[in-house]
């Protein structure tokens, strides 16, 4: 064996790369001066592509597999230049490894609430968050796009500009989606389709794809949900009778919690307790609502009729207008004496307070009569 086959032997380079990272999208394979020697063995496994740059331009990608990088299998490279130089050659190369596995459970988010026209509640603000995975598809494309001359390129220099572009894409799908926030819930597959769909000419671009894209939850301002809470209670409740008793006993449950209240605490929930008390008895016993909507009315007032001792007889029964007639005509007057059910003997008419309301209208007797 002769120095130069030694020396070629020697100088023979084994290109590879493993990563155990699991974030790294672009890491170049460094040689001392770049140099890549002629007839060097480059071995790209699977989840790997290499680009291989000579003198600065993208000369060739490889996929998975063994290459030897020899003039022969590599004609791309052979147009630039004629590696006729042996082991030495002077040639700057570089040979870029790209990861084109997936990059899964990556987190996106609206930083902002976004304003959407709801057809039920009018303008309103929602927040959305999610998880996606993407993936390089065009190796040598996101070389020249996005890494450039970097020498080992992570998934988190590229990540917020990928959440920009999904929360745009949402932004513009949920509000010119018509749906209702109530019924978002159940639309969250079929949004999440349609925003990867609308940023993958983007994505393509960079040499990339999203190949999942997932909406986990869409929510309202604190102060909507909290109102949409006290309208599912009104509903659970019935109606508003029974409403109003749970939000007096969620009050006075919060009063009693409350140490600090002290009297004024205490003095709230009891006045609570006997309205709350008084509903209930309205209603009847366990707080059931009457048979009857309407509320009977009062049975009328008892008219009562009188008899009058006249002469050691009794004339009568005469009705209170036969007896205010009779009191005008003069056959009855203060002294005489009436009797009608219920009353305790026989007595004077002024003495029963509905009888001497008719002789206020006449003037008394006359001094000495």
């Amino acid at each position: 064996m002769g120095i130069l086959d030694f020396l070629t032997g020697e100088f023979i380079d084994v290109i590879h790369w493993t990563d155990d990272t699991r974030d790294t999208m672009v890491w170049r394979f460094e040689r001392e001066g770049h140099a890549i020697k002629y007839g060097a063995k480059l071995t790209v496994r699977e989840g790997q592509a290499a680009v291989f740059v000579h003198e600065g331009q993208l000369a060739d990608v490889f996929t998975p597999g063994l290459y030897m990088l020899e003039t022969n299998n590599m004609p791309i490279l052979t147009t630039l230049n004629h590696w006729d130089h042996g082991f030495r050659s002077p040639f700057l190369s570089e040979i870029y490894f790209v990861n084109t596995t997936r990059f899964n459970d990556l987190k996106w988010g609206t930083k902002n609430p976004i304003i959407c026209r709801d057809p039920e509640f009018g303008p309103v603000r929602i927040r959305a968050f999610g998880t996606y995975s993407v993936r390089v598809t065009d190796p040598a494309r996101f070389l020249t796009e996005i890494v450039g001359t970097d020498g080992e390129f992570t998934m988190d220099e590229i990540s917020f500009q990928i959440r920009n572009i999904i929360v745009q894409e949402f932004s513009r799908a949920i509000a010119a989606s018509g749906i209702p926030v109530l019924d978002m819930a159940a639309n969250t597959a079929d949004l999440g389709k349609l925003v990867a769909r609308e940023i993958a000419p983007t994505l393509e671009s960079y040499g990339l794809t999203i190949p999942e894209l997932y909406i986990e939850n869409i929510s309202l301002p604190p102060a909507v949900e909290a109102a949409l809470d006290k309208r599912t209670s009104m509903g659970m409740a019935g109606d508003l009778g029974r409403f109003t008793q749970y939000s007096a006993a969620e009050a006075m449950t919060s009063a009693a919690a409350n140490p600090s209240g002290g009297g004024m605490a205490a003095g709230i929930g009891a006045g609570m307790g006997m309205a709350m008390g008084a509903q209930m008895a309205r209603q009847g016993p366990w707080g059931a609502a009457p048979q009857s909507g309407a509320v009977p009315p009062p049975p009328p007032p008892v008219e009562h009729v009188w008899h009058l001792a006249e002469g050691g007889a009794t004339a009568g029964p005469f009705s209170k207008a036969a007896m205010g007639r009779m009191a005008s005509e003069g056959r009855l007057t203060r002294d005489s004496l009436v009797w009608t059910a219920g009353q305790d003997g026989w007595k004077r008419a002024e003495e029963v307070q509905e009888l001497a309301q008719l002789f206020t209208v006449l003037p008394p007797p006359p001094p000495g009569a």
